[in-house]
Protein backbone atom coordinates (compact mmCIF):
# COMPACT_ATOMS: atom_id res chain seq x y z
CA UNK A 1 0.00 0.00 0.00
CA UNK A 2 0.71 3.91 -0.62
CA UNK A 3 0.59 4.97 2.94
CA UNK A 4 -1.26 8.27 3.67
CA UNK A 5 -1.30 9.59 -0.22
CA UNK A 6 -4.22 11.47 -0.92
CA UNK A 7 -5.67 9.03 -3.87
CA UNK A 8 -6.17 6.49 -0.40
CA UNK A 9 -7.72 9.05 1.58
CA UNK A 10 -10.18 9.89 -1.16
CA UNK A 11 -11.67 6.26 -1.23
CA UNK A 12 -12.00 6.70 2.49
CA UNK A 13 -14.28 9.14 2.77
CA UNK A 14 -15.67 9.00 -1.11
CA UNK A 15 -18.88 7.41 -0.48
CA UNK A 16 -19.59 10.47 1.72
CA UNK A 17 -20.10 12.28 -1.26
CA UNK A 18 -17.00 14.69 -1.68
CA UNK A 19 -17.35 14.70 -5.14
CA UNK A 20 -20.48 17.31 -5.34
CA UNK A 21 -18.32 20.09 -6.22
CA UNK A 22 -16.31 17.73 -8.84
CA UNK A 23 -19.78 16.91 -10.74
CA UNK A 24 -21.11 20.44 -9.87
CA UNK A 25 -17.98 22.11 -12.00
CA UNK A 26 -18.77 19.18 -15.10
CA UNK A 27 -22.67 20.41 -14.96
CA UNK A 28 -21.65 24.02 -14.38
CA UNK A 29 -18.74 23.42 -17.46
CA UNK A 30 -21.87 22.14 -20.06
CA UNK A 31 -23.65 25.05 -19.32
CA UNK A 32 -20.66 27.63 -19.87
CA UNK A 33 -19.44 25.99 -23.17
CA UNK A 34 -23.07 27.12 -24.30
CA UNK A 35 -22.04 30.70 -23.84
CA UNK A 36 -18.66 30.46 -24.53
CA UNK A 37 -17.22 31.06 -21.54
CA UNK A 38 -15.42 27.91 -21.03
CA UNK A 39 -13.09 27.99 -24.15
CA UNK A 40 -11.62 31.22 -22.47
CA UNK A 41 -10.38 29.34 -19.59
CA UNK A 42 -9.11 26.43 -22.34
CA UNK A 43 -7.55 28.47 -24.37
CA UNK A 44 -5.50 29.99 -21.34
CA UNK A 45 -5.13 26.30 -20.15
CA UNK A 46 -3.30 25.41 -23.87
CA UNK A 47 -1.51 28.76 -23.37
CA UNK A 48 0.03 28.19 -19.99
CA UNK A 49 1.01 24.59 -20.87
CA UNK A 50 2.68 25.61 -23.48
CA UNK A 51 4.25 28.07 -21.85
CA UNK A 52 5.67 25.60 -19.06
CA UNK A 53 6.31 22.29 -21.38
CA UNK A 54 6.73 23.66 -25.01
CA UNK A 55 4.27 23.13 -28.24
CA UNK A 56 4.74 19.62 -28.80
CA UNK A 57 1.82 17.76 -27.62
CA UNK A 58 3.60 14.74 -27.98
CA UNK A 59 6.04 15.55 -25.38
CA UNK A 60 4.15 17.44 -23.49
CA UNK A 61 1.57 15.80 -20.98
CA UNK A 62 -0.50 19.00 -19.78
CA UNK A 63 -0.50 20.46 -23.53
CA UNK A 64 -2.31 17.06 -24.51
CA UNK A 65 -4.53 17.05 -22.20
CA UNK A 66 -5.74 20.53 -22.18
CA UNK A 67 -6.09 19.85 -26.01
CA UNK A 68 -8.03 17.24 -25.35
CA UNK A 69 -10.43 18.69 -23.06
CA UNK A 70 -10.62 21.31 -25.81
CA UNK A 71 -12.02 18.78 -28.57
CA UNK A 72 -14.03 16.97 -26.00
CA UNK A 73 -15.90 21.14 -25.71
CA UNK A 74 -16.01 21.33 -29.38
CA UNK A 75 -13.86 24.11 -29.26
CA UNK A 76 -12.64 25.63 -32.67
CA UNK A 77 -9.40 24.51 -34.38
CA UNK A 78 -8.66 27.93 -34.51
CA UNK A 79 -9.07 29.06 -31.31
CA UNK A 80 -6.71 25.94 -30.31
CA UNK A 81 -3.95 26.95 -32.79
CA UNK A 82 -4.18 30.54 -31.19
CA UNK A 83 -3.86 29.17 -27.37
CA UNK A 84 -0.94 27.39 -28.47
CA UNK A 85 0.27 30.60 -30.09
CA UNK A 86 0.36 32.59 -27.54
CA UNK A 87 1.94 30.45 -25.07
CA UNK A 88 4.97 30.80 -27.24
CA UNK A 89 4.88 34.46 -26.91
CA UNK A 90 3.60 35.51 -30.29
CA UNK A 91 -0.44 35.65 -29.59
CA UNK A 92 -1.06 37.97 -27.26
CA UNK A 93 0.08 39.38 -23.70
CA UNK A 94 1.91 36.36 -21.85
CA UNK A 95 -0.04 34.67 -19.23
CA UNK A 96 1.10 33.70 -16.02
CA UNK A 97 -0.19 30.78 -13.97
CA UNK A 98 -1.25 31.95 -10.47
CA UNK A 99 -2.64 30.18 -6.68
CA UNK A 100 -4.27 31.48 -4.71
CA UNK A 101 -5.36 29.95 -0.93
CA UNK A 102 -7.81 30.97 1.52
CA UNK A 103 -10.84 29.96 3.81
CA UNK A 104 -14.94 30.39 2.36
CA UNK A 105 -17.76 30.04 4.47
CA UNK A 106 -17.65 28.44 7.01
CA UNK A 107 -14.14 27.88 7.13
CA UNK A 108 -13.59 25.58 4.44
CA UNK A 109 -10.23 25.93 2.46
CA UNK A 110 -9.86 26.83 -0.76
CA UNK A 111 -7.32 26.67 -3.35
CA UNK A 112 -7.94 28.10 -7.09
CA UNK A 113 -5.71 27.92 -9.79
CA UNK A 114 -6.07 31.13 -12.31
CA UNK A 115 -4.17 32.00 -15.47
CA UNK A 116 -3.63 35.89 -16.13
CA UNK A 117 -1.86 38.53 -17.96
CA UNK A 118 -2.24 41.05 -14.93
CA UNK A 119 -1.58 39.19 -11.74
CA UNK A 120 -1.89 42.45 -9.40
CA UNK A 121 -5.63 42.70 -10.78
CA UNK A 122 -6.52 39.41 -10.45
CA UNK A 123 -5.23 38.80 -7.31
CA UNK A 124 -7.29 42.09 -5.57
CA UNK A 125 -10.65 40.44 -7.89
CA UNK A 126 -9.70 37.39 -6.01
CA UNK A 127 -9.55 38.61 -2.66
CA UNK A 128 -12.25 40.93 -3.05
CA UNK A 129 -14.78 37.51 -3.90
CA UNK A 130 -13.16 35.94 -1.12
CA UNK A 131 -14.08 38.66 1.03
CA UNK A 132 -17.82 39.44 -0.85
CA UNK A 133 -18.47 35.58 -0.26
CA UNK A 134 -17.71 35.40 3.47
CA UNK A 135 -13.99 34.33 3.19
CA UNK A 136 -10.38 35.34 3.79
CA UNK A 137 -7.67 35.02 0.90
CA UNK A 138 -4.78 33.75 2.55
CA UNK A 139 -1.22 33.90 1.78
CA UNK A 140 0.89 31.32 -0.08
CA UNK A 141 1.15 27.87 1.91
CA UNK A 142 -1.72 28.50 4.52
CA UNK A 143 -4.14 26.25 2.88
CA UNK A 144 -2.30 23.99 0.81
CA UNK A 145 -0.90 21.67 3.30
CA UNK A 146 -4.36 20.59 3.42
CA UNK A 147 -4.38 19.08 -0.30
CA UNK A 148 -2.31 16.67 -1.85
CA UNK A 149 -1.48 16.37 -5.80
CA UNK A 150 -2.87 13.30 -7.30
CA UNK A 151 -4.42 12.25 -10.80
CA UNK A 152 -8.40 11.67 -11.53
CA UNK A 153 -9.76 10.49 -14.76
CA UNK A 154 -13.71 10.31 -15.16
CA UNK A 155 -14.24 7.40 -16.71
CA UNK A 156 -18.04 6.43 -18.36
CA UNK A 157 -20.34 3.95 -16.48
CA UNK A 158 -20.89 1.79 -19.78
CA UNK A 159 -24.30 -0.48 -18.93
CA UNK A 160 -23.13 -1.92 -15.94
CA UNK A 161 -21.92 0.39 -13.05
CA UNK A 162 -21.12 -2.10 -10.73
CA UNK A 163 -19.17 -4.36 -13.58
CA UNK A 164 -17.25 -1.59 -14.69
CA UNK A 165 -15.54 -0.89 -11.30
CA UNK A 166 -14.72 -4.47 -10.85
CA UNK A 167 -13.21 -4.49 -14.63
CA UNK A 168 -11.55 -0.91 -12.99
CA UNK A 169 -10.03 -3.08 -9.98
CA UNK A 170 -8.89 -6.05 -11.55
CA UNK A 171 -7.16 -3.28 -14.21
CA UNK A 172 -5.28 -2.61 -11.12
CA UNK A 173 -7.18 0.69 -9.88
CA UNK A 174 -7.70 0.75 -6.48
CA UNK A 175 -8.89 4.04 -5.52
CA UNK A 176 -13.09 5.02 -7.70
CA UNK A 177 -15.75 5.84 -6.91
CA UNK A 178 -18.85 5.90 -8.95
CA UNK A 179 -20.46 9.57 -9.47
CA UNK A 180 -23.51 11.16 -10.79
CA UNK A 181 -21.45 11.27 -14.52
CA UNK A 182 -19.25 8.69 -14.28
CA UNK A 183 -16.53 6.74 -12.04
CA UNK A 184 -13.50 9.09 -11.01
CA UNK A 185 -10.46 7.15 -10.41
CA UNK A 186 -7.63 8.44 -8.62
CA UNK A 187 -3.65 7.95 -9.13
CA UNK A 188 -0.44 8.96 -8.25
CA UNK A 189 0.56 12.43 -10.51
CA UNK A 190 3.20 10.71 -12.29
CA UNK A 191 0.52 7.51 -13.29
CA UNK A 192 -2.03 10.09 -14.81
CA UNK A 193 -1.23 9.10 -18.16
CA UNK A 194 -0.26 5.50 -18.02
CA UNK A 195 -3.48 4.63 -16.43
CA UNK A 196 -5.78 6.85 -19.05
CA UNK A 197 -3.77 4.95 -21.24
CA UNK A 198 -4.38 1.31 -19.50
CA UNK A 199 -8.33 2.02 -19.27
CA UNK A 200 -8.54 3.38 -22.71
CA UNK A 201 -6.78 -0.15 -24.20
CA UNK A 202 -8.98 -2.17 -22.36
CA UNK A 203 -12.22 -0.31 -23.98
CA UNK A 204 -12.98 1.98 -21.37
CA UNK A 205 -14.05 5.56 -22.63
CA UNK A 206 -12.24 8.62 -20.80
CA UNK A 207 -14.50 11.51 -19.93
CA UNK A 208 -11.70 13.74 -18.33
CA UNK A 209 -8.29 13.37 -16.96
CA UNK A 210 -5.96 16.12 -15.22
CA UNK A 211 -4.63 16.79 -12.27
CA UNK A 212 -6.24 17.66 -9.19
CA UNK A 213 -5.49 18.94 -5.75
CA UNK A 214 -7.62 16.48 -3.19
CA UNK A 215 -8.22 17.42 0.19
CA UNK A 216 -6.51 15.34 3.06
CA UNK A 217 -9.56 15.77 5.36
CA UNK A 218 -12.47 17.30 3.80
CA UNK A 219 -14.87 19.15 6.38
CA UNK A 220 -18.07 17.55 6.39
CA UNK A 221 -21.18 20.01 5.69
CA UNK A 222 -24.56 18.47 6.35
CA UNK A 223 -26.93 21.78 6.77
CA UNK A 224 -28.88 22.60 3.53
CA UNK A 225 -28.40 26.14 3.92
CA UNK A 226 -24.48 26.29 4.68
CA UNK A 227 -23.90 23.81 1.74
CA UNK A 228 -25.93 26.39 -0.51
CA UNK A 229 -23.81 28.91 0.69
CA UNK A 230 -20.79 27.32 -0.15
CA UNK A 231 -21.60 26.27 -3.64
CA UNK A 232 -22.36 29.33 -4.63
CA UNK A 233 -19.37 30.95 -3.22
CA UNK A 234 -17.53 28.18 -5.18
CA UNK A 235 -19.52 29.04 -7.98
CA UNK A 236 -18.52 32.34 -7.96
CA UNK A 237 -14.71 32.17 -8.02
CA UNK A 238 -15.26 29.64 -10.91
CA UNK A 239 -17.20 32.25 -12.80
CA UNK A 240 -13.94 34.22 -13.15
CA UNK A 241 -12.90 34.76 -16.35
CA UNK A 242 -9.01 34.12 -14.90
CA UNK A 243 -9.94 30.63 -12.81
CA UNK A 244 -9.25 27.59 -14.15
CA UNK A 245 -9.59 25.36 -11.31
CA UNK A 246 -11.77 25.68 -7.43
CA UNK A 247 -10.85 23.21 -5.15
CA UNK A 248 -12.27 23.08 -2.15
CA UNK A 249 -11.89 20.23 1.32
CA UNK A 250 -15.07 19.91 1.98
CA UNK A 251 -17.84 17.24 1.87
CA UNK A 252 -21.36 18.11 1.33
Amino acid sequence: MRGQTCAIITYIFAMSGHSKWSTIKRQKGLNDAKKGAIFTKLAKAISIAVKEGGADPGGNVKLRFAIEKARESNMPKDNVEHAIERGTGAGGASLQEMVYEGYGPEGVPIIVEAATDNKNRTAQEMKNLFERGGGTMGSPGSVSFQFERAGQILAEKGTNPEERMLQLIDLGVEDIEEVEDGIEVYTRPEELHKIRHTLEEAGIAVKEAELVFCPRDPMPVQDADKSAKIVKFLESLDDHDDVQKVYAGVDL
